[in-house]
Order: structure tokens, then sequence, then C-alpha cells
């Protein structure tokens, strides 16, 4: 029996239940939905440390973190736009994936990684988009097609009283949607690893 793909997400804010939080959470239910397996990252999951290349120790949560990268068939990123950029706290999450560079399958090599941007206004969330993308290039990642822009002014995942906006929940689908397609692929026609370098 072929194993589900795990699909792994790292994303949300410092503040519980923050936009970027329940976009992560949207995202990784439709995977499963999707018949994958999901491990979610957020704020409360990830390193508190900072990223230190000359440090060999590492804490339980990066260690729980890189582990969970290096065994990943899909990744999804969600990040707030913080100044067109992305946050402190993804940045430096994404920072520990260099324990994955002497690893046959590099940093994300062979895998889609899906991104999410949440802020108000267009403008953050396009700069935004484009270091995210950046990012995943520099670790070998596949940065999915499509990238959910998410406008977090009009509380686009509901509050009391207030439903969910359909177009952001469809944003969120999507993503899932081209990272579980690109991972079934991946496996499909991945014969053995392999090593580039």
């Amino acid at each position: 029996m072929t194993p589900r793909p795990l699909i792994v997400g790292l994303g949300g804010t410092t503040r519980a239940g923050s936009s970027a939080e329940k976009a992560l959470l949207t995202v990784l239910g439709r995977a499963a939905e999707l018949g994958c397996d999901t491990l979610a990252f957020g704020a409360d999951a990830m390193p508190e440390e900072m990223f230190d290349p000359n440090r060999t120790e590492r804490s339980e949560r990066a260690r729980a973190l890189v582990d969970a990268l290096r065994r990943a068939d899909g990744i999804v990123i969600v990040t707030p736009a913080y100044h067109g950029g992305i946050s402190g706290l993804i940045k430096n999450a994404l920072d520990f994936a260099e324990d994955l560079r002497t690893d046959t399958r590099v940093y994300f090599e062979g895998r889609a990684v899906g991104c999410v941007v949440c802020a108000e206004g267009p403008q953050a969330i396009g700069a935004t988009i484009a270091s995210l993308r950046a990012v995943v290039h520099s670790l070998r990642g596949w940065p999915t097609p499509y990238a959910a822009a998410i406008n977090t002014r009009n509380k686009p995942f509901g509050s009391e009283g207030q439903p969910a906006d359909p177009t952001a929940i469809e944003a969120c689908h999507t993503v899932a949607h081209e990272v579980v397609q690109f991972a079934r692929l991946a496996r499909a026609t991945q014969t053995a690893p392999h090593d580039a370098r």
C-alpha cells in the first residue's frame, strides 16, 4: 500500500488565531481531505532560538521542524506581510532548512511549496509573495503557480456572526490542490533519490 503524502505547513504569527494561522489550517485541512497526512508548525511549535549556522546544537522544536521538512512530500508556507517582506518568525524557521544541505534530497528539492501571504493591502501582499517565492527558489523548491493573496482587512476567515469569505477559502484550497497534485506526481515519477551535485 502506497503511503499517504505528507504535507508540512509552517505559518502564523505570535498572536493565536491570526489570519495567517487560520489560512495555514485551511490549506492543510483541504490537503487532509484530499488524502494526505499533514503537520502544522505554528508560532508555538517553531524554534524559539535564532538560527545560528555555527551552532550544531538544536532545540527540540528545531529538530522536529527539520525532521518534518526532511520527510515532507509537499510544503506550505503562510506568512503575514511585514513591511513588504516575510515576517522574522517565518524567515527564522525557514533558515533551519540549512540543516538539510547535506541530505541526498537537498533543502526542498523535488517538492512543491505553496505560498500564502496575509496582509492589509495589495502592495504589501505582492511584494511579500515575490520575496517568499525567491526564498523557496533559493531552497530549490518549486513554488506552486498559484499563490494565495489574503486581504485581512475584512476578516476573511470570519468572526463572531460573520461568515468566512468564500474567495479566501477557495484561494487556500487552490494552494492545497496544487501542492498535493505535485506531491503525487513527484512520487509517481520518482524512481530513486538523486543528487544533482
